[in-house]
């Protein structure tokens, strides 16, 4: 491990002891608003049967996220999520993952979360709880990868999904 890296390590389990509770809850922070779902290619006189549509996405979405976040009923939620019929949308896909990751179904989180990233390789939540899929799975190198690839996206080492993931590699146990 690099100087570097143990600094990190060191100031993200500093920060850990004084404030756990901020912490705690950035692993539960999922993507509560999704980018709406693609349009079709209607006429201008459907636009309101796409808002609609759109609408009862949103609604159904948030109320899947609730159903992980507030609920912790990860099967309802997969049900949820699916009957969205909307798969192909990295928020929902990502979901999908987390909520097969809670319940142990490792080999079926992964799929999930790798069709998020295929559907949008720029998904930073899907980067996040993806990499806390490898140190759950003791993959702390590729762990850092996802790490490395959130940093590039956000920009820097502040948001939210970097400094969950940071920590959680530089504690490397449990489950998030």
């Amino acid at each position: 491990m690099t100087g570097r890296l143990r600094l990190l390590a060191f100031a993200l389990l500093s920060a850990a002891l004084i404030a756990p509770p901020a912490l705690t809850a950035a692993y539960a922070a999922g993507d509560s608003t999704p980018s709406p779902p693609p349009s079709s290619d209607t006429k201008s006189g459907d636009k309101k049967k796409d808002k609609r549509s759109e609408q009862r996405f949103q609604d159904g979405y948030r109320a899947a996220y609730a159903t992980v976040y507030d609920r912790a009923d990860y099967a309802a939620a997969i049900d949820q999520l699916k009957a969205l019929q909307h798969d192909d949308n990295a928020s929902v896909a990502t979901l999908i993952g987390y909520s097969y990751r809670k319940l142990g179904d490792y080999k079926l989180a992964q799929a999930w979360y790798e069709r998020a990233l295929k559907t949008d390789p720029n998904h930073t939540k899907t980067w996040q709880y993806y990499g806390l899929w490898q140190v759950e799975q003791g993959n702390r190198e590729r762990a850092q990868y996802h790490l490395d690839r959130i940093a590039a996206l956000c920009g820097n080492t502040s948001c939210e999904e970097y400094t969950s993931l940071a920590t959680a590699i530089a504690g490397a146990g449990g489950s998030y």
